[in-house]
């Protein structure tokens, strides 16, 4: 049963924790790796709560991510978040006061968001097994697939066996999952399913008319521009692929992806490449860990990107890492961009 997670549980999980972590997934956890690496998972099959008929609020409901069916007999009222795409949606579905603990935040919470309490923060990346079990959680709901495995914070088998319910963002799964390409449309579907399994479907509905009447408000750039999504490394550059958040938001603001023939995520290019594409205006993804600045002082610096018109010009856009990334930021990044990009368009 979904909830408070029994006190026996608990016991019972300290001993097998004092057995040694890679036991205590080896012994509960039977997932196979996902074909790009890391995030395995398994299917609960033989510990899903028995089917009954729904109640008046939709429960208990079931939902399959990554290929993993999840039943919640009730709203969660202990909630774990790893990514902050993760921890944006709790809070945006205004079940913020339900957060147990987070962890992996990819940047500050914004303001709108943001409530007078902060939960605990687990870990700076994956937090351990222990760590998440120890809060006694009810749902466990993580933004990449490789969180919840054998090297992240435990695999979803893991979980089933304990009577707590997992989710992965459907946008982050890998292999056979993994959507073909990224739409605005997937993006809601997931804000929608989120709202059905935190019991707040309204907030969910009300979300997502205001995000498609936002989205649908962006007039789109007809200058015919391209643009690199520069996200990290300075070696040679991790960049917004095909089918992903940035295509998705290239695509809205009116740009085309010097990128967009990879058929993936994000994906490495050369700066070599990048200068033979030689992109209008360069997108910088600013985070704490490789901002907006730095990536500009590495691109006039480098012999390579330092003769791009783009580079010489200062043509440049940034959107924050969290926004980069599917979830409840994504038509706010549509926005901020589609209005730089119109500044830089008129010479302000």
């Amino acid at each position: 049963m979904l909830g408070h997670v029994h006190v026996r549980r608990r016991k019972t999980l300290a001993v097998v924790v004092l057995a040694g972590g890679a036991v205590l997934l080896a012994a509960c956890g039977a997932g196979t790796a996902a074909p790009d690496g890391p995030g395995g998972e398994a299917s609960p099959a033989s510990s899903t709560p028995a089917a009954a008929t729904p109640d008046a609020g939709g429960f208990p409901l079931s939902v399959t991510t990554c290929g993993v069916e999840t039943t919640v007999n009730a709203p969660p009222q202990r909630i774990v978040t790893i990514k902050s795409s993760a921890t944006e949606m709790v809070l945006a579905l205004g079940a913020g006061d339900r957060l147990a603990g987070t962890a992996f935040s990819d940047g500050a919470i914004p303001a709108e968001l943001a409530g007078a309490a902060e939960p605990p923060v687990l870990a700076e990346k994956n937090p351990s097994a222990e760590a998440v079990l120890d809060l006694e959680p009810d749902l466990v709901y993580a933004g990449w697939e490789s969180n919840l495995s054998a090297d992240g914070a435990g695999e979803r088998a893991m979980y089933a066996d304990l009577g707590i319910a997992t989710y992965v963002a459907p946008s982050a799964c890998k292999g056979e999952y993994q959507p073909e390409r990224l739409t605005f449309d997937l993006v809601f579907a997931e804000i929608e399913e989120m709202g059905a399994v935190l019991g707040e479907p309204e907030a969910a509905a009300a979300l997502v008319a205001e995000q498609r009447t936002e989205l649908e408000a962006v007039v789109p750039s007809d200058a015919g521009l391209s643009a690199l999504w520069y996200s990290s490394g300075s070696d040679t550059p991790f960049v917004g692929a095909g089918i992903g958040a940035p295509q998705m938001i290239l695509d809205a603001v009116g740009l085309d992806n010097v990128a967009g023939d990879v058929a993936d995520t994000w994906t490495s290019l050369a700066w070599e490449a990048v200068a033979e594409r030689e992109p209008d205006v360069i997108v910088l993804v600013d985070s704490a860990w490789n901002t907006a600045a730095n990536k500009i002082e590495m691109l006039e610096s480098n012999p390579v990107t330092a003769a791009l018109p783009a580079v010489q010009e200062g043509r440049y856009l940034t959107v924050p890492f969290p926004a980069t990334e599917a979830g409840v930021r994504n038509v706010g990044a549509v926005t901020d961009l589609a209005a730089q990009l119109a500044a830089l368009e008129a010479g302000t």
